[in-house]
């Protein structure tokens, strides 16, 4: 099991829990990355959420 580092909730990580199957995660889409360097995987309720508010605000433009 993994610890949501944003809310501390508990879920399971196929790739942490050395599973042989897709994780949950794979679902969701391939273009937000987890904020900060050493961050770990978010749980599936705060990724939808970020993802949620990262599809809603507008796009700043790339950094030189």
């Amino acid at each position: 099991m993994s610890t949501c580092p944003r809310c501390g909730a508990t879920f399971g990580c196929a790739m942490a829990d050395a599973l042989d199957a897709p994780c949950w995660c794979t679902a969701f889409p391939a273009v937000v990355a987890v904020p900060g360097v050493d961050a770990s995987c978010w749980c599936p309720a705060c990724l939808k959420l970020h993802i949620g508010a990262q599809e809603s605000s507008p796009e700043t433009p790339p950094r030189d």
